[in-house]
């Protein structure tokens, strides 16, 4: 029997003694953008909350530039500005007034700080960028990870022709440097912007968001639009069997802008992160071990073992005291209905929404009270991957009953 790539990536890293779990987070924003702090201080601040690597995120732009900023009330800049200067010293803090007497700060470039964050085997930069297009007025976000220099946004003709050009640039800047290159879709209900249908056909793009930190990006959908862990059902049930497509893996992050006010109405750091499992703390190990699917996206839920083989899945809870736990395997078995229906309005027309689908796609296929479980294979899987749910209220949440959860990545049983 042929192992496909992702279940043996799963199996040979959870029997390899040298790979271990580093914690991530893929999406974030500073003061190069539209967040509201400086690098040092948000790297710092995930360094110092357990996070092993992290990627700054800013919209179409590297931090590679000269920029200063005025230092003023408008995005808390002022309230950064002293934090900054206290933790940093007037040593690092570079200032300068202008005509006006407007003091400014210069934002320092990623070779500047990144020296002064990074630890070997310890924590690590890699540097990103959140490429931002659109397509009439839907935002089409598509982070890049591990790029040398900034990659301009592609225009397009339609929703998904935006996405397949940027993942592409993507792509194809990975290959002109001869760097690993990770591209993933954000946030697809933000706006309302990308529909299943759409983002399943995109070829080289093989993660997105199942899960974001921000208040306005919609995960779980509502009465009109699907929820994120349906989409990400839809996408693997379609691409497996109409497209030719690999799997699609989900991700959870930050995708934070404000560090000086914990709210759930505000973008907040520490949601949601990934767990990489690989032989060492390097951006070319930690995205192959992604792109082999050896990852699981969290919102609180940790675990001590994820692992694939030929016969079946286990999950293994590292677990909280007084905190119960579900582990629910879900997928799409090769014989489910598969049909679609689109939306339309009151005239009968079609919208521009992800189609209603049975509730084939995406079924729990076992449920199991406690801290390990596992799922035989019966090859009739199309698909099979688990959620973790806990009964622990996720701490600052966007929505008041969320819970902690976690999320592995599904493996494709042959």
């Amino acid at each position: 029997m042929r192992i496909p790539h992702i279940l043996f990536g799963l199996f040979l890293a959870a029997s390899s003694p040298a790979a271990q779990w580093y914690k991530g987070n893929l999406h974030t924003h500073s003061l190069w953008s539209d967040g509201d702090h400086f690098p040092e201080m948000i790297a710092g601040m995930y360094k110092e909350n357990g996070y092993d690597f992290l990627t700054i995120t800013d919209h179409n732009i590297m931090h590679d530039v000269d920029k200063w900023i005025p230092v003023t009330k408008e995005r808390s800049r002022d309230v950064a500005y002293e934090k900054y200067l206290k933790h940093w010293g007037k040593d690092w803090v570079e200032t300068r007034k202008t005509d006006k007497g407007q003091l400014q700060v210069r934002l320092k470039h990623y070779s500047e700080y990144e020296p002064k964050l990074n630890e070997p085997g310890k924590f690590l930069l890699i540097k990103s960028e959140e490429v931002t297009a659109r397509y009439l007025t839907s935002p089409v976000h598509i982070n890049a990870a591990n790029i040398q220099y900034k990659i301009t946004p592609e225009t397009g003709e339609s929703v998904y022709d935006v996405m397949q050009k940027n993942v592409d640039a993507i792509l194809a800047h990975g290959r002109e440097t001869g760097r690993p290159v990770l591209p993933h879709i954000n946030h697809p209900n933000f706006g309302w912007a990308v529909t299943a249908e759409e983002l399943m056909r995109v070829r080289g793009e093989n993660f997105f968001e199942v899960y974001n930190g921000h208040p306005a990006v919609r995960n779980r959908g509502d009465a009109t639009h699907a929820g994120l862990e349906k989409v990400w059902d839809i996408i693997n049930a379609r691409r497996l069997t109409e497209l030719d497509l690999p799997l699609m893996y989900g991700l959870a992050t930050d995708d934070t802008h404000h560090y000086h006010q914990t709210d759930s109405k505000k973008s907040n750091s520490l949601r949601g992160w990934v767990q990489v499992r690989a032989g060492k703390l390097s951006a070319k190990d930690l995205i192959a071990a992604m792109k082999r699917g050896d990852f699981y996206s969290s919102t609180g839920v940790t675990l001590r073992n994820v692992k694939a083989t030929k016969s079946g899945y286990q999950v293994n809870v590292k677990p909280e005291k007084g905190v119960t736990y579900t582990i629910r395997f879900i997928g799409t078995l090769k014989d489910h209905d598969a049909t679609n229906t689109p939306i339309r309005n009151k005239a009968g027309e079609k919208l521009r929404l992800t189609h209603r689908y049975s509730d084939d796609i995406g079924k729990v296929l076992k449920e199991v009270k406690g801290t390990k479980a596992s799922y035989r294979f019966t090859g009739e899987e199309l698909y099979v991957r688990a959620k973790v749910i806990s009964d622990k209220p996720q701490t600052n949440p966007i929505n008041a009953d969320d819970l902690e959860v976690a999320w592995t990545q599904p493996v494709r049983p042959q």
